[in-house]
């Protein structure tokens, strides 16, 4: 990661006031040692430089910990602190100097999962009613949701800038290339969401739309002959019929096969999982030869993540294909959830919580999948949604889908904020 030019100058005409004071400090063993003295090097430097950690590399950021340390430490007399400044100095200068010169495409460390949702009267990025591959179930607006404003937010990282979505220099860069998400409904909810963003942007574009029996559909852009498909397979991992009944098979993946080829894939697997009486669609669970009756969800959940990831180490070259997780999507179907005793469900919900801190809990799921993914000998990109949709609670089709539907999108809606975050990722590679 690269400091922007405006953060590499200040950056540089700080360090180097820090430097003359440094220089005259450790020229004075009466300055350097007194712990008495209370000058800029020990206190506003040490907390300038802070500061800076927050938005260094962490090659940077290592040094300034330590450099920290050292002018906190009025003891230190083995290593002088204009040395360390100095060594700083010359980290930053030579990852600024391959920085961009342009502040609005400043990408430096940044976290674009960390933020909150403004309001921006330029959204959304697309209109719902004209897009034909909305299920009517997510269609919101057609639906008769008598409000708007839910439209019309945008996510706002806390340290960075999300760009904007340019489905047409996204078409020319993925020129010839095939992209798949793979997963459960909100994996669809997404897929929807890219095919409406990218037709939008080429609307008198033809394409063409073919589905592969029930589970796989493949929309392709033929000028750009790009294709994006969906492959509804909400637990990666097989649900076998067996005599015994079906079988929920943790170390097996037959369906990898059809996952070859691709250029970009994003896998999601999560809410299934939580299923329980007549929403539970296996009978058991299956690990070798074993049969379980019923196991922690969660724990099974960690072994069938697991046996995903393996065969992604495997099978998948990353220097080809580009893969990514697309993270756990949270529910509103209870007020309490969000310390909101008067609200029952999402139903009637029209702004986002404020701010950038979820009253809530995590998502039982999280700490497995960050876990599962951080275990990986190549490790994936994760596109961690749990806070971004936690503060999403208006955001649901609630009363306006097909049941009472607090789970899935709208359309537009929020997962057009997922596929940004992704189009963001790819656009840097």
């Amino acid at each position: 990661m690269r400091l922007s030019k405006k953060l590499h100058n200040s950056f540089l005409g700080k360090s180097l006031s820090i430097l003359r004071a440094a220089s005259r400090a450790s020229s004075s063993s009466e300055a350097y040692h007194d712990s008495t003295n209370t000058s800029s090097l020990d206190h506003v430097s040490y907390k300038w430089l802070i500061h800076w950690a927050q938005i260094m590399p962490k090659e940077v950021y290592s040094l300034t910990i330590g450099l920290g340390r050292i002018v906190g430490d009025t003891d230190c007399d083995v290593v002088s602190p204009s040395d360390i400044l100095l060594l700083i100095f010359s980290l930053a200068t030579h990852h600024a100097s391959c920085s961009h010169d342009g502040d609005d495409d400043d990408q430096r460390v940044c976290n674009f999962f960390e933020g909150s949702w403004v309001f921006d009267d330029s959204y959304p990025l697309y209109d719902g009613s004209s897009c034909p591959f909305i299920q009517p179930s997510w269609n919101c607006q057609k639906n008769g949701r008598p409000d708007q404003t839910y439209l019309k937010y945008r996510w706002n990282p806390t340290s960075c800038h999300l760009p904007r979505f340019n489905g047409v220099e996204f078409l020319e860069k993925f020129r010839g290339k095939k992209m798949m998400f793979v997963g459960d409904s909100l994996s669809s909810n997404m897929w929807q969401s890219m095919a409406c963003m990218l037709h939008s942007a080429v609307p008198n574009s033809n394409y063409n739309l073919t589905n592969h029996g029930r589970l796989i559909s493949t929309l392709t852009f033929l000028e750009y002959d790009f294709s994006v498909s969906l492959s509804i397979n909400g637990f990666l991992v097989d649900l076998l019929r067996t005599k015994e009944g079906r079988v929920l098979q943790l170390d097996s993946l037959r369906a990898a096969n059809m996952w070859r080829g691709y250029d970009v894939l994003i896998f999601n697997s999560y809410h299934w999982w939580n299923h329980n009486g007549r929403l539970q669609t296996w009978n058991y669970f299956g690990i070798g030869d074993k049969l379980i009756k019923d196991m922690d969800h969660m724990e099974a959940y960690k072994i069938a993540l697991t046996t995903w990831s393996k065969w992604v180490d495997s099978s998948i070259d990353l220097s080809k294909t580009s893969v990514f997780y697309q993270g756990i999507a949270s529910t509103h179907f209870k007020g309490s959830d969000w310390n909101d005793t008067s609200a029952k469900s999402c139903a009637g919900q029209i702004e986002p919580i404020k701010g950038s801190i979820y009253p809530g809990t995590h998502n039982p799921g999280q700490a497995i999948v960050k876990g599962v993914l951080d275990n990986m000998k190549n490790p994936v990109n994760f596109l961690d949604i749990e806070l971004l949709t936690q503060l999403r609670k208006d955001g649901h089709p609630g009363k306006y889908g097909a049941r009472l539907d607090c789970s899935h999108w709208c359309l537009a809606g929020v997962p057009d904020t997922w596929n940004q975050l992704l189009y963001a990722s790819l656009m840097k590679k």
